[in-house]
Formats: structure tokens, sequence, C-alpha cells
């Protein structure tokens, strides 16, 4: 099976590179859009399994891209972001984007992200079929979505992993070292603070106190912990 790509990038070198290192190995066929401002038609002209975004495009930026095509694009976004550029990291996963590889991008490392990313998504398409329920707060496993209090909630993959991984174990202090391997299956740096922004979001999204959290509470020099009896709406 040959998976979809777009790649939204406007160095032309770096493209091609990527392009023809990817459709190499036989397992993609990649698009690439050099203009930001036509990623969004591009998407539903091409209907790609995975989107590539680089944050710096023109006329339109990735960050904005992201936030605008999430809602309704059902697979897995990876950010290219600057070196050492925190804010955009930051703001990708805020917006959405399941992972980011810093540039200058090996080719090797990207083949392996989006690999981990596409693997990930085709187990959780053939994930059993249960639904985790807590107070209000309704997690269904097979349609991959989330409401509480009645209401819809919009959670990036990731988001929807973790706070799945969460619900799995309630009660139990899970380890930010814990938590990166099981939603990213790689080994975590130690200095890695993308769990820290998930899980921020999450509690945002889902209600939760963000000066003293209840619902998913930090355990200091520990990890977190997701509060079973805490999803009473108020």
């Amino acid at each position: 099976m040959v998976h979809r790509i777009l790649l939204a990038e406007d160095d032309v070198r770096l493209a091609s590179l990527v392009k023809d290192y990817l459709e190499s190995t036989g397992e993609y066929a990649v698009t690439v859009e050099t203009n930001g401002g036509k990623v969004q038609r591009t998407v539903s002209d091409v209907l790609p399994e995975l989107l590539i975004l680089d944050v710096m495009l023109p006329n339109k930026d990735g960050i904005s891209i992201c936030r605008e095509v999430r809602p309704t694009f059902p697979g897995p976004i990876l950010m290219l972001t600057a070196r050492n550029d925190d804010a955009d990291q930051i703001l990708g996963l805020e917006c959405g984007a399941d992972d980011y590889v810093i540039k200058p991008a090996e080719p090797r490392v990207l083949l392996a992200r989006v690999r981990a990313l596409l693997r990930r998504y085709a187990l959780e398409g053939n994930s059993d079929k249960e639904t985790l329920t807590f107070g209000d707060l309704s997690i269904c496993c097979n349609s991959r979505s989330v409401t509480f209090a009645g209401e819809p909630v919009d959670l990036s993959s990731h988001e929807f992993d973790l706070l799945l991984t969460f619900a799995r174990q309630p009660g139990q202090v899970m380890s930010r070292e814990f938590l990166f391997n099981t939603i990213y299956s790689r080994p975590y740096d130690g200095l890695d603070r993308t769990i820290d922004v998930r899980i921020s979001q999450l509690r945002k999204k889902l209600g939760d106190n963000a000066e003293k959290p209840f619902r998913i509470k930090t355990i200091w020099g520990r990890g977190y912990m997701f509060v079973e009896d805490a999803w009473q709406a108020s």
C-alpha cells in the first residue's frame, strides 16, 4: 500500500530531496506544495494521509495552516520547525500538530517519524470498540471521539492518545518519560517538554483548573495522574 503525503515546503531543494527519499522506499507518494496560501485547497484535492508542514511558508505560515485544517483533517500532521525555536514547536502542538522535526530535516529522521505516525494511526484505527466513561467524560476508542458534559471535545491525535493512556490506568502516577515513550514510541531525552504542553492543552479543553488541576493532577517529582472521580461537570 502506498501512502499519500502532502509536503508543504517552499525550499525547493529540500522538498525535492525529501520527496525523492520518501518515494524511494516505495511506501509513499509525495505531493509538494510551495505556497502556503494553496495548502488547504491542495489537501482537499490530494486527500493525503499525512501532512508535513514547514512553519515558514510564503503567503500563509504553517501554524495558521495547521490551525485551519486540523478540525477537518483526520490524519497526522508533522511540523518542520526552526532549530531551537521552542515557540514554533509549542504553537504547532497547541494548534493540533502531532509531532515536529527540527530543520534542517535529516531525511532518515523524517522517514522514521512518518512511519511512526502512520503506524500509530493504523493501530488506532484497528483498536477495540470500548467506550470509557468517567462521570460526564466519555471516551470512544473506535471513533476516537471524546465528549464532556454532552459536548464534543476537539482533540489532536496525540492529545487523544494521552487522554486514553491516562483513562486506561486511572489513579496511576505516570512519569513524563513513560508518557513520552508511550505516545511517541521513541526514547525520551530528558529535556523535551512536549508532554507538558499536551497535558496543559488537555486540561484547558476538559475544564480542569490550570492553577490547581484536580482532574489530571501533577504529582511533583513523579509525574501525572488521572483522577477517576473528578469528571462531573460543574
